[in-house]
């Protein structure tokens, strides 16, 4: 039994106060609200603020843009650029290696990632020759795991190398 049949069925079985929510939600609306930001790394937060207007993530399941009073929801992000829009009219950006963003009730969003930093301290130059070095080793005859630590880190590369044009 897929996981989605089986949290309908369970949701069926037993209602909540949960479920009565679920049924009155309806599309994230386009208010003047602000998101409740919170991007933290384990061993720091980077950036945390209650004044964004929006957030662009890089999700598994496709690039999307989160506004206040969105859908409670999980997503799974893959390497690439987080763009942050605040009240202010300016923009920040970061790249992160992947992680998780969850949305919660309230206009809440955590952004939780291994790393991330802002676009700004990057360099072309040393981006290209990460990407030269980590080619190598990914098409060479190492063992298994120094090729698929080689590809992991050229799809990272590649990704942050796209976000900075």
């Amino acid at each position: 039994m897929s996981a989605f049949r089986l949290s309908r069925v369970a949701l069926r079985a037993r209602p909540t106060k949960f479920q009565n929510a679920l049924q009155r939600r309806g599309y994230a609306e386009a208010i003047s609200d602000k998101i409740k930001l919170s991007l933290a790394l384990p061993h720091q937060t980077i950036y945390k603020s209650t004044d964004v207007v929006q957030v662009n993530i890089p999700a598994e399941s496709g690039d999307m843009g989160i506004l206040a009073n969105h859908v409670p929801s999980i997503e799974q992000l893959k390497p690439g650029l987080i763009e942050i829009i605040e009240e202010s009219g300016g923009s920040k950006q970061f790249f992160l290696s992947g992680g998780f963003a969850v949305v919660q009730p309230d206009s809440k969003l955590s952004i939780n990632a291994v790393e991330g930093y802002a676009l700004e301290d990057f360099s072309d130059e040393a981006v290209k020759s990460q990407i030269s070095e980590a080619s190598k080793i990914a098409g060479g005859s190492g063992s298994e795991q120094d090729i698929a630590e080689a590809k992991i880190e050229l799809e990272v590369l590649e990704s942050l190398q796209a976000a900075m044009k």
